[in-house]
């Protein structure tokens, strides 16, 4: 008998029709499974009950599909069908379109394959397809792009170079693999799709908790942490949750915050005198979540009001802290990202060591087993760096932060008080000092971006305090005239002050640094041409100083005494002929 032999990724599979012809791929998910996409199973004329190919012979049943190994030698053949509830398909959408195939013989090579679930952001992958001039298949690369609309659950895979091959028809219900990062060589998901758009080229995927949740038989072959583990709604009902003008609000403005390219720590109110809740918190990660997309509508989802739906997969983890230990919320993030058990100064050094960034959600802080340690641990020194690592944030407190936790974005519910002298404000003109100081707080932002990190000693952005206004705006607006408006009109003056009180102080420290980086340049010109390239003790002076204006942080006042002592020494020099 002839020995069995696996190449790599064993679990790689052709999907052929009765007669031989291709008609995709599928993963092998052990000896009597393969997960392939219910449209393949359609183009092979072997879709089940009333779905059946036009031809089908009445009474006789679906045809047999053939299924064939690439990765094992011996070749190896099998016939399959789709058992019942196995197949789930929403032609003309971005839903389901998968199937669970059963081999009629028990395939001879031992694989056991496991889909994990991941974040799908930003991730490169590899996938094994079966293209018309491939028949033996062929891997393309691609990169993993997050949300693919706003109705449906099927993510983004984006071409990587123009020339390689790219998904076709035969790449349908190939296994997506990871190609690095913390879940390098697993299978994360499937291919649904091709997309082609004029010269743009892109394709479809179906994570793997979209897969679970369509195919629950499918539970024994996953692993990892799920993306939603905020719990049940604590307040209201979801149907409810946008028909509050506030929980609108801030779903809204924290759609905003997500769904751009802000990044840092927001803190979020759930509880306080408006009995805001947290319903409306969990509905949003759940517009993200790709198991939760799978169980809603499109109509849920495209006829929800502007700004309150996530893209799927823009919220890598999100998990309710109530009742839960610093070990619990930590095991559960190394989980979900794949990182190796160990103390939680490590998952927080790793976690901001990420690449792509991680968006995460914590609910409940303050309702932890021990609040105070969970903060101190693990959730401050995320906050504290998530803005210069390029992470999001969110912490959800049902009462007040902590005064030290350090934020850039804070979204509190509560009103604020007007002054003891009430006078009127119109909602226009408080609207615009609220947009002059979004825009004044937008530019500070790029520039910190840009600049914040060179110096040492640079004056800290403050918070952003646009998006709490813009919330408590959207409610006070509604019951004009309103005493809050005045105190959302002087706040938002205040804050402008602020901020354009920071821009100022940044840009002269960037100021200071070109007229240094200028006078040490201009300088060594003149050098240069009186002394020649060469001469040593000019270099050694210009070494340190041209040094000192390059390695951030850059020390402004050691760099310019480093620069004046060039400078000094070189019209020393000048001077004396």
């Amino acid at each position: 008998m002839a020995l069995h032999d696996h190449r790599d990724d064993p679990w790689r599979v052709r999907v052929d029709d009765e007669r031989g012809a291709v008609c995709g791929a599928g993963v092998l998910l052990d000896d009597r499974h393969v997960l392939t996409c219910a449209h393949v199973v359609r183009y092979a004329g072997a879709a089940p009950g009333d779905a059946a190919a036009p031809g089908t012979a009445p009474g006789g049943g679906a045809p047999r599909l053939r299924i064939t190994s690439v990765a094992c030698r011996p070749e190896w053949t099998r016939s399959a069908r789709v058992p019942p509830g196995s197949w789930v398909h929403e032609d003309g959408t971005r839903r389901g379109d998968v199937a669970l195939l059963e081999l009629d013989e028990p395939a001879p090579c031992g694989t056991r394959t496991t889909l994990w679930k991941v974040p799908i952001s930003g991730v490169r992958v590899g996938v094994y397809g079966f293209p018309a001039a491939e028949p033996y298949g062929i891997w393309t690369e691609a990169e993993l792009a997050g949300a693919g609309g706003r109705e449906g659950e099927w993510g983004l895979l984006r071409r990587l170079r123009e020339g390689d091959p790219w998904i076709e028809r035969g790449y349908s219900g190939a296994g997506v693999v990871a190609r690095d990062g913390e879940f390098k060589g697993h299978v994360i998901g499937m291919v649904v799709a091709d997309y082609v758009n004029g010269d743009a080229r892109a394709a479809w995927m179906l994570p793997t908790e979209s897969v679970l949740a369509y195919l629950p038989r499918i539970g024994e072959f996953t692993d990892g942490d799920r993306t939603d583990e905020m719990g049940p709604y604590h307040d209201e009902s979801p149907a409810d949750v946008l028909g509050d003008p506030l929980r609108l609000a801030l779903t809204r403005e924290l759609t905003r915050l997500l769904g751009g390219g802000w990044t840092g720590t927001a803190v979020v109110g759930t509880g306080g005198t408006t009995g805001v809740g947290s319903s409306w918190l969990v509905r949003l990660v759940r517009t993200a979540d790709p198991a939760a997309r799978a169980a809603a509508s499109d109509g849920e989802l495209t006829g929800a009001p502007g700004g309150t739906v996530l893209g799927l997969g823009s919220i890598d983890a999100a998990y309710d802290a109530r009742d839960r230990s610093v070990a619990e919320v930590r095991d559960y993030l190394a989980g979900r990202f794949g990182l190796a058990p160990g103390p939680t100064r490590d998952v927080v050094r790793r976690l901001l060591r990420r690449r792509p960034p991680a968006c995460v959600v914590i609910g409940g802080v303050d309702r932890a087993a021990d609040p105070g340690a969970l903060v101190r641990e693990l959730l401050g020194p995320l906050a504290g760096r998530a803005r210069s690592r390029g992470m999001r944030l969110v912490l959800g407190f049902v009462d007040r932060p902590p005064d030290d936790l350090p934020y850039d974005v804070s979204l509190d519910p509560e009103p604020l008080r007007a002054g003891a002298v009430a006078r009127p404000v119109s909602s226009a003109r408080t609207q615009s000092a609220v947009a002059r100081l979004a825009a004044a707080e937008e530019a500070a932002a790029r520039l910190e971006r840009e600049w914040g990190a060179h110096f040492f000693g640079a004056p800290r952005l403050p918070h952003a305090a646009a998006p709490r206004l813009r919330v408590r705006l959207a409610v006070a607006r509604k019951t004009e005239p309103n005493p809050e408006l005045a105190a959302l009109h002087d706040d938002a003056v205040r804050a402008r002050t602020e901020t354009e009180h920071y821009d100022r102080a940044l840009r002269r420290m960037i100021t200071a640094h070109q007229d240094l980086t200028t006078s040490l340049e201009l300088h060594r010109v003149r050098a240069a041409r009186f002394f020649g390239e060469e001469d040593r003790r000019l270099a050694e002076l210009h070494a340190p100083a041209a040094r000192a204006l390059r390695t951030a942080p850059i020390d402004l006042t050691a760099a310019r005494t480093l620069v004046r002592r060039y400078v000094d020494e070189v019209n020393r020099r000048i001077d004396e002929g």
